[in-house]
């Protein structure tokens, strides 16, 4: 690889082994891909610049073409940072931006959109296509549309990404370059996971370190962006090591008592529908009461859960009736989440109304619930599943079905770093598993009072 002499920070030796194998594909001219894995902040696009302005540099690269899943934010990023590259390396000018293309001479750098609605037909690769965050390219648009397009000279492709779903376009062509370098030993694959990041950045490996404590070794979002592993679509939402951490000691708490005067008390509750006949198989309203407490390690509370409060048939006049003193005498949560994305709406404004007149503290947060939603709360109850207690068990109907619910919730993952959770409808609701969630989400948020202020509700949607 030829070195640039500008005063670049140098690259590192996973990063210059990427660039040279890019390069020599460049040559070669006959049609070959590539995937590269890094892990999260591993310097993937830093690599992708470098590689970039010398091609730029290159007589009769042409247009070489970088595919991002959207313009914004993904490609917008990578098209600024190799700008800001030119310019610091005193190339621009000659080389000029205008809109998605960078110029030098007569080389380009065109940044396309595998964006269901962006137009691309016409484009024509020359030297590299650069196919950006492939596990969020759908597999058939490349083929279809972006493939073909570096036909006429036999344009290498590099895949760059993280793993994520086992059906993405980037595992995909990672076991198809798995599968060719078992036949002829040539090496098309490329992963380098945070340990190879980090024994070349300490900095790095303190930072990856402190995410591993903050998010657990099994949380996905660890998994697939900094161990580099793959996630099934679905499977089970926690682990066996999680669940058994879930089961706590503490006794199930009925009120707020002397034990929990000045406590930091929140409250996800999760509505369901009113019926006069209430059958067994009826979806409930459930409340869930979670406190936070210090941990004996690590510096993010436990959240132990203090009670489920359980409704199955209720009118909505009722519930509210006995909801207003046990969340503002009984509990008095500083945070109650709602779903109010269906019946839940009348619900969340009789109780912001009755708890306003009363003068008591319990602020009401309203989640709509939409898959970008539904996916935040899903993240944050995988990052949180350590640090969960349940109360012990004390033989009743609340505590065995909160743990059917969490032993057969399971986890779908979706394209776009997209998931969501549920218990089959075969095995039962989910009534309490949405119940934490809330309560969950309405921990991350909490904060110690300092002062008295007037109520106010907060809707959060996605």
């Amino acid at each position: 690889m030829v070195e640039l002499s500008f005063p670049w920070p140098r690259l590192r030796a996973y990063q210059l082994e990427v660039a040279r194998a890019i390069l020599v594909a460049v040559r070669a001219g006959d049609g070959r891909t590539l995937t590269v894995q890094i892990a999260r902040q591993g310097g993937k696009n830093e690599l992708s610049s470098r590689v970039e302005t010398l091609l730029l540099l290159t007589a009769g690269a042409g247009d070489c073409l970088k595919i991002a899943p959207s313009l914004r934010p993904q490609g917008l990023i990578s098209l600024n940072r190799l700008w800001t590259r030119l310019r610091e390396a005193g190339l621009a000018p000659p080389a000029a931006r205008q809109g998605q293309t960078i110029e030098l001479g007569s080389n380009r750098l065109v940044l396309l959109s595998a964006g269901s609605s962006a137009n691309v037909l016409g484009h024509t690769a020359g030297a590299l296509m650069e196919i950006d965050e492939a596990q969020d390219v759908d597999a058939e648009r490349f083929s279809r549309d972006f493939r073909p397009m570096g036909a006429s000279r036999a344009t290498p492709v590099v895949f760059y990404g993280t793993p994520w779903s086992e059906t993405s376009l980037l595992e995909e062509m990672k076991q198809r370059h798995l599968e060719l370098e078992r036949r002829d030993g040539v090496r098309r694959h490329f992963e380098f996971d945070w340990e190879v990041v980090a024994a070349a950045n300490p900095a790095y490996a303190a930072f990856a370190r402190q995410e591993r404590d903050r998010l657990g070794e099994q949380h996905v979002t660890w998994r697939t962006q900094y161990c580099l592993e793959t996630v099934p679509g679905a499977g089970r939402l926690f682990t066996r090591p999680q669940l058994t951490l879930m089961r706590g000691d503490h006794p199930r708490a009925r009120r707020r008592d002397r034990g929990l005067e000045g406590a930091l008390i929140v409250a996800g509750l999760d509505v369901a529908g009113e019926s006069l006949l209430a059958g067994r198989d009826q979806d409930e309203t459930v409340l869930t009461l979670l406190t936070l407490a210090p941990a004996p390690a690590g510096p993010l509370p436990l959240l132990r859960i203090l009670d489920h409060l359980v409704w199955r048939g209720t009118s909505h006049d009722r519930l509210l009736d006995e909801l207003t003193p046990l969340l503002g005498q009984s509990w008095r949560p500083q945070t109650v989440e709602i779903d109010v994305s269906g019946i839940g709406e009348g619900l969340a404004a009789g109780l912001l109304a009755r708890l306003s007149v009363t003068a008591r503290r319990a602020q009401i947060q309203r989640i709509r619930f939409s898959e970008q939603m539904k996916s935040r709360l899903g993240f944050g109850l995988l990052a949180a599943a350590e640090r969960i207690r349940c109360y012990a068990d004390d033989g009743s109907a609340e505590y065995r079905a909160f743990w059917r619910q969490m032993t057969r919730a399971r986890a779908s993952y979706k394209p776009n770093r997209l998931m969501s959770f549920s218990v089959d409808p075969a095995e039962g609701h989910d009534d309490y598993l949405v119940s934490l969630a809330l309560a969950v989400e309405a921990a991350a948020t909490a904060q110690p009072r300092v002062a008295r202020g007037r109520r106010r509700s907060v809707e959060a949607e996605c």
